[in-house]
């Protein structure tokens, strides 16, 4: 058997010898970002759980909120990355739908909400979507990450697009943060295929992310030394 064959939750999300990379790059900005153990983090599209891996056994119990809306591969990541004993200890709450207006009967107020590869395979309509859900969602100090294919023009047709993908202007995706009252800016945090961007509200701490810059060492600096955290 080939890697693929072998390694199908892994494959499905993206290459399966990155499935490791992508998990850490996700990690590390959120964590740059100022994610602590105690933050409330809602994954779009966890798929097999590749950052989720991660994140349900850093944050505090029911803390990470995982959507995806195929049941396979969310059970396959289930079984192959974290097993049931973390479900039981952790308690994440994973939801199967590409939606979380069905789930939630009050606003879930995460401090963090990201999306790794789904802008890229999604029309301007489905980001639309998922901007008023996020809005809905989102803490007033919190952040959203997100990645997209940059391009001079945008993919102009509605709906999923899987497995191929699709590109966007920043203008454009900033446009819809606008209409949605949030703020948008392109992050300088590398991806080995797409773009990172972040959006916030009006009361979110922007330091952090300054001219679209993360570090760990700024976070490390803000938390030590303006906080006086002795680690």
């Amino acid at each position: 058997m080939n890697y693929i064959e072998t390694n199908h939750h892994k494959s499905y999300v993206g290459p399966g010898n990155q499935y490791d990379l992508v998990a850490a790059m996700v990690f590390n900005l959120l964590t740059s970002l100022g994610l602590r153990q105690h933050h409330r983090v809602i994954d779009i599209g966890c798929g097999s759980l590749r950052v989720g891996r991660l994140l349900i056994p850093y944050l505090d119990t029911q803390n990470y909120i995982g959507i995806e809306p195929n049941r396979t591969i969310l059970d396959d990541g289930i079984a192959n990355e974290i097993g049931t004993d973390f479900l039981k200890l952790k308690k994440p709450i994973l939801i199967n739908d590409s939606t979380l207006k069905n789930h939630t009967s009050d606003t879930i107020n995460a401090d963090f909400i990201f999306a790794q590869s789904v802008f890229s395979h999604c029309g301007l309509d489905l980001i639309d979507n998922w901007l008023s859900e996020v809005v809905e969602n989102l803490s007033d100090s919190g952040v959203f990450v997100a990645t997209f294919h940059v391009s001079d023009s945008d993919y102009d047709k509605k709906g999923w697009v899987y497995p191929g993908s699709v590109a966007y202007r920043p203008d454009t995706i900033q446009a819809l943060a606008k209409k949605r009252s949030l703020n948008f800016r392109m992050l300088d945090w590398s991806h080995p295929r797409q773009n990172w961007c972040i959006f916030w509200k009006d009361g979110a701490d922007t330091r952090l992310f300054e001219n679209g810059h993360v570090s760990w060492n700024s976070f490390m600096q803000e938390l030590c030394y303006s906080t006086h955290v002795k680690i």
